[in-house]
């Protein structure tokens, strides 16, 4: 779940972490009142869930109301990543004499948490810098203030800075941790004259699978973006993810909309992809991308199978997993089987391809010969599973 910046700020800025305060507009008048409000130099951001928006031209600093409606109406009209720009947020222009970029993220290597500190940050922080500072925290304590300190001095600060710097890493990491995030940063992190910090920009995006756990920061804002292209959720991811969330076990629910007319539940890790890549190999034209898997309850695969029915021009279903030892077989197929009775369809007549072989195999053979459907096994290749969804669809 990835956060727009102002909403990011607005999560951190809970957890003791100090923001440059952003008003957000939608229409070229309300951010030149904004900015005359402000009566001073102002700083206009478009907001879409994405980075390098600096070096997009989708940051703008201006002087006066004039100069601010000329801005504002060029972000409004502009697309990033393909997404249109509906907000942008206004704040004062805060002059600062060093940027340096704090974050903390997951080492997948070690599997633990990671505090990261630049000195140098905003728009050139991709080009790396002179002084790095890495230190891996505690799942549970996160990353103590004096530990915060000596990053900050191993990036080459000194006094005030480096004491106030310490504590804002310290209070990121506890944030990323009670977040369940799977990255949290400030880019750029300002350094006033005095010594003083102010976090410019902010982003935060939060595991998918957290969303029980992280209602109340869900329930602020909702989520910005989803996908790799960062585009709002549709009205059918959104459900899916509702359905999801309706219990924790299992995964049934993480669903990715396209515009095809074949409907799709698969699983079992990257099998999933390959799935989804031979449907379209074969000529196929997918509705969705969704991965199943982790034993989910029969009503959450029932009501994922009826929501993907009403879906416009959806009118075939194919259920392809890979081996599965963590899913029962039977409880996908009891699922889909009353899915598609509660859709008002016959599983006969709108199953396509039912190939769920593992765990309880025999007893999901059974429900889907039940309901005049015959499931495939191992012996059928997942490639040759997806070619009979298209050929039967």
């Amino acid at each position: 779940m990835k956060f727009l910046e102002h909403q990011s700020k607005s999560i951190l800025g809970q957890f003791g972490l100090a923001f440059n305060h952003p008003v957000v507009v939608t229409s070229t008048s309300e951010a030149v009142d904004e900015v005359q409000r402000l009566n001073t130099k102002a700083v206009l951001k478009a907001q879409v869930p994405m980075g390098g928006r600096g070096k997009a031209g989708a940051v703008r600093i201006v002087a006066a109301a004039t100069s601010a409606e000329t801005a504002a109406n060029d972000l409004l009209n502009m697309k990033l990543g393909g997404q249109p720009v509906h907000q942008i947020s206004v704040e004062p222009f805060v002059p600062v004499k060093r940027e340096i970029y704090v974050g903390a993220t997951w080492d997948l290597g070690v599997k633990l948490p990671v505090a990261l500190l630049q000195s140098t940050g905003g728009v050139d922080v991709e080009r790396g810098a002179d002084t790095t500072a890495v230190k891996h925290l505690d799942p549970w304590d996160g990353l103590a203030p004096f530990q915060g300190r000596q990053m900050a001095r191993n990036i080459g600060l000194t006094g005030r800075s480096l004491i106030e710097l310490g504590t804002t890493i310290s209070c990121l990491c506890r944030a990323f941790l009670d977040l369940d995030a799977v990255t949290a940063e400030i880019n750029p992190l300002g350094i006033s004259t005095d010594g003083q910090l102010l976090g410019l920009d902010a982003r935060l995006e939060i595991d998918d699978d957290a969303g029980h756990r992280q209602a109340k920061a869900i329930a602020q804002f909702g989520h910005a973006g989803t996908g790799a292209n960062h585009r709002p959720p549709t009205p059918l991811e959104v459900e899916a993810e509702r359905i999801d969330a309706t219990d924790h076990r299992g995964v049934a629910g993480r669903l990715v909309e396209f515009d095809g007319d074949l409907g799709l539940l698969i699983g079992g890790g990257g099998a999933s992809l390959t799935v989804f890549d031979a449907v379209l190999h074969h000529g196929g034209r997918p509705a969705n991308y969704c991965e199943i898997g982790g034993n989910p309850t029969t009503e959450k695969i029932a009501a994922l199978t009826t929501l993907l029915f009403t879906k416009k021009g959806v009118n075939k279903l194919a259920v392809i997993m890979n081996v599965v030892n963590n899913t029962r077989a039977d409880v996908i197929a009891a699922g889909v089987v009353a899915g598609v009775r509660a859709a008002g369809l016959e599983p006969e007549t709108v199953i396509s391809v039912f190939r769920v072989p593992g765990s309880w195999e025999p007893e999901a053979q059974a429900i889907m010969a039940a309901a005049g459907v015959q499931a495939l096994g191992r012996e059928v290749s997942l490639d040759r599973a997806a070619l009979l969804a298209v050929e039967r669809s």
